[in-house]
């Protein structure tokens, strides 16, 4: 889907972490205040809200907007698994888009850490079933074995993505993980094991948060904001798995990796770029493995040259080809409902030029992406002017 006449407004976002005296309702409407403040608007000005949460419970994205206010908006709630922040960005910038709304609320929030504490069995139900639950730790580490056995991928290479996101974590002022020291990949290989070859330090931690994207026609945001370089969305893939002969039913995780090459294949073809034109990347990275699979899936090296970007620090800041300049999941973090519009916070303050120590010199244009159990796969693309 081609994106014309769009630009963002504002961003906000509460630092992702484990804020257990709070409610989601209230990290929401945080969010939504400091988008609101940056965008130099309020909520009268908005004309719809989509509101995306993983918690399995009824209301909460009508509760979390009436946390702002009562302005009689319609207020639609998405919800695509990991995917979902960065899918309500794309339904809010198609309201505008559409010209059925000027403004549009994109809202995410959601708190793992109560969900967790909820728990239940980890082994999943129906385990004798084609498209049964396999645990996201148990899924990654068998997808970082195949890469092991097929490529001869060693453990430090994922150590060292893991330690890169890290490191950017320190640089982020919203990154759940701010080490107070510059981490190593050795420091990540010594840390617990949870699913050989992953270990701790190289998984996405539990943690709550809450981020929201306001989006407008690019008339209003030029009058609203006149001294502000504009950042505009410019394409939005959304994609189901797809079934070929010889498919394997992978279980809700994140499906095969054909959906990503797909996905970011439709994007790239919509905005007109390829790789080549991208500054930085925003990847899912739950685990480090991960965002060596998307180096070559989102077209940034061939096949089986994705170690090659790692050894040469291609994906670090200061390389040619920064990937999860905020630290990513694994260090930013991943409460569910608002990673992608954390991604989209991200990509934001690089290409207005505000990212501070993590600033990508000279970026104007930035891709992110999430996978999410189901599955699906959504990439969007943004330019600066």
């Amino acid at each position: 889907m081609r994106i014309d006449g769009v630009a963002v407004a504002g961003v906000g976002m509460v630092r992702f972490g484990k804020h257990t005296d709070r409610r989601g309702t209230d990290l929401a409407r945080d969010a939504g205040l400091a988008a609101l403040y940056d965008a130099g608007m309020t909520l009268v000005d908005v004309d719809e809200a989509f509101v995306g949460y993983i918690e399995p419970a009824s209301l909460l994205g009508i509760k979390a907007m009436k946390e702002l206010g009562l302005t009689g908006l319609p207020v639609t709630h998405v919800e695509n698994a990991s995917a979902t922040g960065l899918v309500a960005f794309r339904e809010a910038a198609w309201a505008v888009a559409s010209g059925r709304a000027e403004v549009a609320m994109a809202l995410g929030f959601d708190k793992m850490t109560d969900m967790a504490r909820r728990g239940g069995s980890g082994r999943g139900a129906g385990r004798d079933r084609i498209d049964s639950t396999i645990l996201p730790a148990a899924y990654f580490a068998l997808w970082a074995q195949r890469r092991m056995h097929d490529h001869r991928t060693r453990p430090e290479h994922f150590a060292a993505i893991a330690a890169k996101n890290w490191n950017h974590g320190a640089l982020c002022p919203w990154s759940h993980r701010r080490p107070d020291h510059h981490v190593t990949a050795e420091e990540v290989l010594a840390s617990q094991m949870i699913a050989e070859p992953l270990t701790a330090m190289m998984a996405c931690p539990a943690d709550d948060g809450a981020a929201c994207v306001i989006v407008a026609s690019v008339e209003r945001v030029r009058a609203t904001q006149p001294g502000r370089r504009l950042v505009r969305p410019v394409a939005s893939a959304l994609q189901s798995e797809t079934y070929a002969p010889g498919h394997t039913f992978l279980g809700p995780v994140v499906g095969p990796a054909t959906m990503t090459r797909a996905t970011a294949l439709a994007a790239y073809d919509d905005a007109g770029l390829g790789p080549d034109d991208i500054d930085l990347a925003l990847c899912h990275d739950a685990f480090a493995n991960e965002e060596l699979e998307y180096y070559e899936l989102l077209g940034f090296c061939p096949e089986g040259e994705g170690e090659r970007l790692v050894e040469e620090g291609a994906t670090a800041l200061g390389g040619r080809m920064p990937f999860n300049t905020d630290g990513g999941l694994i260090a930013r973090g991943h409460p569910g409902g608002p990673t992608g519009l954390a991604m989209v916070h991200e990509v934001v303050q690089q290409l207005r030029g505000d990212a501070g120590e993590r600033q990508v010199a000279g970026a104007r244009t930035a891709l992110a992406h999430l996978v999410g159990g189901g599955s699906v796969c959504t990439v969007s693309l943004f330019r600066a002017d």
